[in-house]
């Protein structure tokens, strides 16, 4: 899909303003987070590609740079007023709403509200000098999944998804790999690009939680797996 080009100044402007802004809220946040990570040195790989959706263009994991991290956030969600497949079926169709007002916008092949459908592609603006094109893998009524397109930081999948019990249940799956060896080096000195990567799923977590009409119970889970390549 086409995206719009953005000018030098303004790409500046938005990379200063945009990472100013998510870094003095990831400094201030003060929802519990509950965090454990561990070594498996056993790859931990994403989903294939469903079959029908084109592969054409996808930055696979296999392609990646560095060792794998996988990540599972889980949040519990209380007094909720929606159902699971509601709260997938809105983030389907106004995926913008749900994500940090630092992102500027979410571009998608079929606009005006329309629900995303396995083999569309989005283009997530990011507050950087760069995009996060994805593709659609899986739209299912409780379950969202996406692969990275060439030009995003990373290689890989991530996946939304909410189940229904108690509490409302939302989760965000990732599987990735640092898009090349210069991204790589970057995520391992400048650690603060990965928490603040974090944190912005965190709120995505936070965000679900008000548009199910519910609270979080007790932060955020974030369960990561470093593994091997």
């Amino acid at each position: 899909m086409a995206q719009p080009r953005l000018s030098f100044a303004s790409l500046v402007r938005r990379w200063g303003l945009g990472m100013a802004l998510v870094t003095w809220r990831y400094l201030w946040s003060t929802l519990p987070l509950h965090r454990t990570q561990s070594w498996d040195s056993t790859p931990r790989r994403p989903p294939p590609v469903p079959p029908g959706v084109s592969t054409e263009g996808i930055q696979d994991w296999s392609s990646g740079s560095g060792p794998g991290v996988h990540r599972l956030f889980r949040a519990r969600i209380r007094g909720a007023r929606t159902d699971a497949a509601t709260l997938i079926e809105s983030m389907s169709r106004e995926f913008e709403r749900l994500l940090p007002r630092e992102v500027v916008r979410v571009h998608q092949d079929d606009p005006g509200g329309v629900t995303a459908r396995a083999g569309d592609d989005l283009v997530v603006d990011m507050p950087g000098p760069w995009n996060g094109p994805v593709r659609v893998l899986v739209y299912e009524p409780t379950r969202l999944r996406l692969a990275t397109l060439l030009g995003h930081l990373e290689a890989g999948q991530i996946e939304f998804r909410a189940s229904d019990g108690d509490d409302l249940v939302f989760e965000i799956e990732a599987w990735a790999r640092a898009a090349d060896w210069k991204v790589h080096a970057m995520y391992t000195w400048l650690r603060l690009a990965k928490e603040i990567q974090l944190n912005m799923w965190v709120r995505v977590c936070q965000a679900a939680a008000r548009e199910a009409g519910g609270r979080l119970v007790d932060g955020v889970e974030i369960r990561t797996t470093l593994t091997g390549t």
